[in-house]
């Protein structure tokens, strides 16, 4: 007996640290959108104990009611599982029903739109973290369907911060950096600087997180990160876009759209490289998504979806070598999506590949990853390289672990913009 409930146990961690954080199991869930109330642009965080909430969207195309369920996961600043029970960071019941739902109308394309308010007084997280949302079918935890990150946050630092250009004449021209400075309170005991772990986020995107586990200067409860070794990034240009708010009128980046009886297909202008044009900076919304709808009333479930063609001709019209390219931004997750790989046309020159989009406004970029990249921990390249002056979003999360604790509270979370104060 004792045997199977170490194998039992065993099977359960190995299933729990292969759950992959913002990743999609299911292929008829689209448009998955999880961000703080009423700011479908604003970082999923919470503050530990209070009234915020958070919202989920999500459509599911089999266009058959089902029994959505959701809980949540305490993760370690790295995304590990935490040492914990569900029953000692969540404070009330393990899982709740999805109740909220609604069959599309008007559409072309058959969905059941499916919505959120979390966390409900009946399900609280009762510690601060990174967790994982895991939405599963029927109350049953391994028929997994998708899984979303949100933060929450109890705030003991007060983090300042500051975008720069680095010195580095090596990434002068092309990375920013960051400067960091926090106090810790004096009633958390910090003996070690290592109990401290800083994470850095570019426009939200964890793929290139930078986690910092040294300050700079260390003086009594006071810590600094400024080197720009370990705090600088990439800096890219603004993202592509494509307004798809309308169906029925072309917007500014659309070659055509083609009806059909059971399906919308929306062609988009040819995406060319812009490594040595000169930079224009104009207003993005750093590589997110917005479900909205001017050809209808509500945008949830009564917006259609659209195949939309892409299409991105490289520099001679000849295919990266040893590379692949990707679409990339929230539409794909930030991640290295096989759905959104592009195929190289030989008689065009271009690489090719289409995506179901919902109705709204959609930031995006082209990658190039090396094919000898692991898929779990890739490397990628902007086409378009990188500006200094280029517009950016800047998140910093403050983690602390005490002398014998089992997870990453999370104490300090602040946002910082290169250019707008």
């Amino acid at each position: 007996m004792k045997l199977f409930f170490g194998i039992l146990f065993l099977l359960s961690s190995i299933m729990t640290a292969a759950q992959i954080p913002d990743h999609i199991y299911k292929s008829s869930i689209h448009s998955v959108k999880l961000f703080k109330s009423d700011d479908p642009l604003a970082f999923p965080v919470i503050k530990l104990n209070s009234s915020e909430t958070l919202q989920l969207y999500f459509d599911d195309l089999d266009a058959s009611v089902k029994n959505y369920y959701y809980t949540y996961q305490l993760c370690n600043s790295d995304w590990s599982a935490a040492s914990l029970k569900s029953f000692d960071y969540i404070k009330g019941f393990q899982n709740v029903r999805i109740n909220t739902y609604r069959n599309s109308s008007i559409a072309l394309t058959k969905y059941i739109h499916y919505q959120a308010r979390l966390p409900e007084n009946s399900c609280l997280p009762s510690r601060s973290g990174n967790y994982l949302l895991k939405i599963f079918l029927d109350g049953d935890t391994s028929k997994l369907v998708f899984t979303k990150r949100f933060l929450v946050v109890d705030s003991k630092v007060a983090v300042a911060s500051q975008v720069m250009q680095p010195f580095n004449g090596a990434i002068f021209r092309t990375h920013q950096k960051l400067q960091i400075a926090f106090n810790i309170n004096e009633q958390m005991k910090v003996h070690n600087p290592q109990d401290i772990k800083v994470v850095l986020l570019q426009n939200n995107n964890w793929t290139s997180a930078l986690e910092l586990s040294r300050p700079t200067i260390y003086r009594g409860n006071y810590f600094e990160y400024s080197d720009e070794f370990y705090t600088s990034f990439a800096a890219g240009k603004e993202w592509r876009w494509i307004d798809l708010r309308s169906l029925k009128l072309m917007s500014e980046r659309m070659l055509r759209i083609e009806k059909r009886s059971i399906q919308t297909d929306v062609f988009v202008k040819t995406d060319e490289v812009r490594h040595q044009e000169t930079y224009l900076q104009y207003r993005d919304i750093n590589g997110m998504f917005e479900i909205e709808n001017s050809d209808n009333i509500n945008p949830f479930w009564q917006s259609d979806y659209g195949n939309v063609h892409f299409s991105f001709s490289p520099p001679g019209k000849n295919p990266y070598i040893g590379k692949d390219v990707y679409l990339f931004g929230e539409l794909t997750n930030y991640a290295k999506n096989e759905n959104a790989k592009m195929i190289f046309n030989v008689e065009k020159g271009v690489y090719e590949n289409s995506l179901l989009l919902k109705q709204g406004f959609y930031n995006y970029s082209y990658i190039t990853v090396s094919r000898k990249t692991n898929d779990n921990n890739f490397i990628y390249e902007n086409v378009d390289g990188n500006y200094w002056a280029t517009e950016n979003s800047y998140t910093i999360l403050v983690y602390y672990r005490s002398f014998g604790g089992r997870a990453d509270e999370l104490i300090g979370y602040s946002i910082c913009n290169s250019v707008f104060k």
